[in-house]
């Protein structure tokens, strides 16, 4: 019992979190202004904080800084699917208003998938510790495409999973309210906005395809990297609506995430030879961060580089 009680904490904070967010602040649909988006997260931040503290306290130093070092590396590297998120809204034209209940239930989603990948990482990881340099060649290999197609935008349309969908369902021709499908004359129809879910879905679990083999690069507990990776993911909707109108000022964002994968991949290659230490990694990640807002600030895009607007309200 005393093993699960860790597991039963973290289930009833997300759970209650989960609920309060979808059955009292956002029963009706509305608007999220960059205020409200602030307050969440900050609020799952903070969450995120104190849990990291229960860990430092009843696991250890070591252990503390393993979380600290995942959820830095998961919370950074989300950053990407906010802007790949950006682009599914507006390409598809959301109004702002429906928004977060798409974020809601793709994350929601999202939250047993990575669950099910975490597992099966962690098992092959396990039984078979080669698969080890296989996630730390792919990471690297990553980390090079995060710089060779900085510019480059996703074909929606185009998407397997949204071809799929149109295949077993029709999809009716505008938004009906906030609904994902409706029945007309005995006929089941997904609505565009089931669409939408459909792409956030499938564009998280390829970000989780990325990100799952990162945090083993810092510990093989399951426990830490189940949990850091929902906080950072918890806290994903919110930070859509607080940096939506600031991603293209984020100029240096994708070489640091490409360094960061690359950092992780080489320990990862390395693990046989040498152990980097657990505070030095969180040191290196943390620094690279720093740098690239920093950097973000002092040298901004020109004037005339393109910059994508904010599709939800302010």
């Amino acid at each position: 019992m005393t093993e699960l009680l860790p597991w039963l904490i973290f289930g009833g904070i997300v759970a209650g979190m989960l609920a309060l967010d979808l059955g009292v602040f956002h029963r009706e649909a509305h608007v999220v202004s960059r205020r409200e988006a602030l307050a969440w997260s900050a609020a799952w931040i903070t969450l995120a904080l104190a849990f990291n503290a229960g860990v430092f306290f009843f696991r250890g130093s070591d252990a503390g800084v393993e979380w600290l070092t995942g959820y830095l590396i998961e919370k950074s590297l989300s950053v990407d699917n906010v802007f790949v998120f950006l682009l599914i809204f507006s390409a598809f034209a959301v109004p702002p208003v429906y928004q977060h209940r798409v974020l809601f239930w793709g994350i929601l989603g999202a939250l047993v998938m990575r669950a099910v990948l975490i597992a099966a990482a962690g098992l092959l990881i396990t039984t078979l510790h080669f698969v080890i340099y296989v996630f730390g060649a792919f990471l690297i290999f990553t980390g090079i495409k995060f710089l060779r197609d900085q510019e480059h935008a996703p074909d929606l349309e185009q998407n397997r999973f949204v071809r799929l969908t149109r295949r077993l369902f029709p999809v009716t021709a505008r938004y009906e309210g906030q609904r994902f499908f409706l029945r007309r004359e005995g006929v089941l129809y997904a609505t565009p906005l089931f669409l939408v879910l459909v792409l956030v879905e499938s564009t998280d679990l390829v970000f989780a395809v990325d990100s799952i083999p990162a945090i083993y690069a810092v510990t093989s507990d399951p426990f830490i990297v189940f949990t850091s990776n929902i906080f950072a993911i918890l806290g994903l909707r919110a930070l859509y609506f607080v940096l939506a109108g600031y991603l293209g000022g984020l100029r240096f964002l994708k070489p640091a995430l490409a360094a960061i994968l690359a950092f992780v991949g080489t320990k990862m290659l390395l693990v046989d030879l040498y152990k980097v230490p657990s505070l030095a990694s969180l040191a290196v990640i943390a620094g690279v961060l720093a740098a690239a807002l920093f950097a973000s600030w002092r040298w901004p895009k020109p004037a005339h580089a393109a910059v994508h607007e904010p599709a939800a309200g302010r």
